[in-house]
């Protein structure tokens, strides 16, 4: 993921070139001033372009950076102006740039070749740069790559400076327009970065003050506010509004405005960096972030777990209580159903055994012929004669022998009977 943002930053940085004076951000609720009405001075040498003058955006308001001639970075390459366009709810610069063909520029008639759509001011051929004469100011001693051909201009000429909005130009990029806005550009030179710096830094270029009439309309190179090569506005393009206040004209965030106002002053190198560094930041921020939402969602899927666990537990500890009560009762419930079984099986054992003890016992039957059984005859007794003697009756035990010491007790015989003799 790293690699990636890496990679993605390092095309950023190499499309700055191209994007970095084609919008710097700045958004305002009060359109531009109308162009100024003002001749082309003379070019300086050959292969200087021309690039028309625009309302810049600063610190104080509107002001004018003043049309120019400026040497082509490359053979082969020509200018497409920047213009201001609405946004929606707020007017936009989209800056200019370097390309091999003309691309969308607001349908903003700049004049001097830039009509509104294309250029009609020269084209390069083997390496020289060819003017036409009918739209440019050249000096033929000077210059020999001239031409003149008529250039039909098919836009109304009223000398708006904006697309879009209440006023402004209603032309929208075509098929070959948007082509060219696909293919690789190249930013304002440093010369042409310095001039619109220097613009900045000039009251008498302020709307405010010139009321869209610029002392300094247009010059020969970048940078050169004063000498011969200096041209002034005839004329206003319009009857000039001031806008009611400052916070009025400006509807971004201050911070913000702040931000874009100095990057509109900046050279493209330095809004590089600053790309370059926001870039870091915001890969910083979102990293940060990451981490930060990583650790939310951590805690929280811990904290959710924690429940889980402590609920499950609940559950179970219910649930096992539950399943013991429910054994308990079963069990107590078997046991009291045995219980009145066995004393139900017992009484009723103990009825069928006095019932079977009540019955009388059955006589057996007898028939009409059964003799009954003779009744038993006592036996006969013995006869016995006068001179039986009696039976002699058991001898008592012998008493024990008297000590020596004292002399023995006569022994007493009972009357009329004599010991019987061994």
């Amino acid at each position: 993921m790293r690699t990636i943002r890496l990679l993605l930053l390092t095309l950023l940085i190499l499309a700055i070139p191209a994007a970095s004076f084609a919008q710097f951000g700045v958004s305002i609720v009060i359109a531009p001033p109308a162009l100024p009405i003002y001749v082309q001075p003379m070019a300086p040498a050959d292969r200087y372009l021309w690039t028309p003058g625009y309302w810049a955006y600063g610190d104080d308001g509107y002001f004018w950076v003043p049309g120019t001639w400026v040497m082509a970075p490359e053979v082969g390459l020509l200018w497409t102006p920047g213009y201001w366009g609405w946004s929606g709810d707020a007017y936009s610069w989209n800056g200019g740039y370097w390309g091999t063909s003309i691309g969308f520029y607001g349908g903003v008639n700049y004049g001097f070749g830039y009509g509104g759509e294309g250029y009609q001011g020269g084209y390069w051929r083997n390496g020289g740069f060819y003017y036409n004469r009918s739209v440019n100011n050249v000096n033929i001693t000077n210059i020999h790559n001239v031409y003149n051909k008529t250039v039909i201009n098919n836009t109304t000429y009223n000398h708006v400076s904006y697309n879009g909005g209440n006023g402004g130009t209603h032309a929208r990029p075509n098929a070959r327009e948007q082509n060219v806005a696909r293919e690789r550009h190249t930013p304002a030179t440093a010369a042409q970065s310095e001039h619109q710096q220097s613009a900045g830094k000039n009251h008498e270029l302020l709307a405010s003050v010139n009321h869209g009439r610029p002392t300094i309309a247009a010059t020969s190179k970048p940078g050169e506010f004063s000498g011969h090569g200096v041209v002034a506005a005839r004329q206003a393009g319009g009857r000039y509004k001031a806008p009611e206040s400052k916070a009025a004209a400006s509807k971004a965030p201050a911070t913000r405005t702040n931000e874009n106002r100095a990057a509109a002053n900046k050279p493209a190198a330095t809004r590089a960096n600053e790309n370059r560094a926001a870039e870091n930041k915001a890969v910083a921020t979102r990293t940060n972030e990451n981490k930060v939402a990583a650790n939310k969602a951590a805690a929280t899927r811990a904290n959710e777990n924690k429940v889980a666990a402590n609920k499950t537990a609940t559950t179970r500890a219910s649930e096992n209580r539950a399943a013991e009560n429910k054994a308990v009762a079963t069990r107590a419930s078997e046991n009291r159903a045995a219980e009145n079984k066995a004393v139900a099986t017992r009484a009723s054992e103990n009825r069928a055994a006095k019932q079977s003890s009540a019955r009388p016992t059955p006589r057996p039957a007898t028939t009409a012929h059964t003799q009954p059984a003779p009744h038993p005859q006592p036996a006969p007794r013995p006869t016995t004669t006068a001179h039986t003697q009696p039976a002699p009756r058991p001898q008592t035990a012998p008493r024990p022998e008297p000590r020596p010491e004292s002399a023995p007790r006569p022994e007493k015989k009972a009357p009329g009977k004599s010991q019987p003799s061994h």
